[in-house]
């Protein structure tokens, strides 16, 4: 490294920074969204095979920790999920789960129906770990009748599972993106 190498300029961001988007998060970023400050605490990507990859951003506002999900197949797909032990969604899912490792075709949580929209098997990445650190999962999609709210089940080995809950969001309800400061 030459002397004055140091000083050179830090490369430019990929993106534009008067009109910063919802695709182009990174760690760091804070946005307002339900009435609340968010920042981008971690980024994980999905790769789902044929070229078809999806974001995912875990986010906190201070008191609570969501997951925003960011897929764009020729249309920008969003989501909110929290976390749910997967014992919440009832002893026959996971009783079908453990036997046949995989999830019932529907079920019920909370009062409401769900259906399997799509089975996903595919790769998980997270961006903090280096290029070549991926683990391979099945993602299986349920929404409820009406198709705005979602629960997920994903299986990482042929034992562990995990569930989250959340619902689909419009990009408008994000806003006010700002990049992280130490950029």
């Amino acid at each position: 490294m030459g002397l004055f190498d140091r000083f050179k300029k830090k490369s430019e961001p990929l993106y534009d920074s008067t009109d910063i988007r919802i695709k182009d998060l990174d760690v760091g970023f804070v946005f307002d969204y339900d009435l609340s400050n968010w920042e981008v605490q971690q980024a994980y990507e999905y790769d789902w095979g044929d070229n078809y990859f999806s974001d995912e951003y875990k986010i906190s506002d201070g008191d609570k920790t969501l997951y925003l999900s960011v897929e764009d197949d020729d249309e920008l797909t969003l989501s909110v999920s929290k976390k749910l032990k997967i014992k919440a969604l009832g002893t026959a899912v996971l009783e079908q789960l453990m036997g046949s490792q995989k999830p019932p075709t529907s079920f019920e949580y909370e009062g409401e129906r769900y259906v399997m929209e799509e089975e996903s098997p595919g790769f998980f990445h997270d961006l903090a770990n280096g290029k070549d650190d991926w683990e391979e999962l099945i993602s299986w999609t349920f929404t409820n009748e009406n198709g705005e709210k979602l629960i997920t089940i994903e299986q990482w080995d042929e034992k562990e599972f995990e569930a989250s809950v959340g619902k689909y969001i419009k990009e408008f309800e994000i806003s006010n993106i700002l990049p992280a400061t130490d950029r």
